[in-house]
C-alpha cells in the first residue's frame, strides 16, 4: 500500500501538513469553511503522497494538480475570499502544489531525484 518516498512526495507531505496546521498557525480557525477546506485538502495532499500507485505515478501528480486548482478557486467558491489570511494561504499552497506536481511530471524530475539520492 505504501511506497518508497521520493523528493516530491516529501515536499507534498510537508505542504499537506502545513495546510492542516495553517488555520491555527495563521489564526483563521474561527472561519469554518476555510478551516474545513484546509483540513480536507491537507489530508488529501498527505494521503495522495503516501499512496502506492506504482505504474500510475503520473496520476498522483495529476491528483495534486486537481487539489491545487481547487485551492485556487476555493476562497471564491466557499466564500472566504474576504478572510485575507486564509485566502492568501490557499492560493499560495495551490501555487506550490501545482509547481511541485509540474516539476515531478517534467524531465527535470530525474535530475532532482538523482541529486536527492546523492545528498
Amino acid at each position: 500500500m505504501f511506497k518508497t518516498l521520493q523528493w516530491e512526495d516529501w515536499a507534498g507531505i510537508a505542504v499537506g501538513v502545513w495546510m492542516l496546521a495553517s488555520p491555527w498557525v495563521l489564526g483563521y480557525a474561527d472561519h469554518y469553511a476555510a478551516t474545513m477546506n484546509a483540513g480536507i485538502l491537507g489530508t488529501a495532499l498527505v494521503v495522495v503522497e503516501l499512496l502506492n500507485l506504482d505504474q500510475h505515478e503520473p496520476a498522483e501528480e495529476w491528483m495534486d494538480i486537481a487539489v491545487g486548482l481547487w485551492l485556487l478557486v476555493s476562497p471564491l467558491v466557499l466564500g472566504f475570499a474576504s478572510a485575507t489570511t486564509a485566502a492568501v494561504n490557499a492560493v499560495a499552497v495551490a501555487a506550490l502544489t501545482i509547481l511541485l506536481a509540474a516539476l515531478a511530471l517534467s524531465p527535470l524530475d530525474e535530475k532532482i531525484r538523482l541529486w536527492w539520492r546523492e545528498h
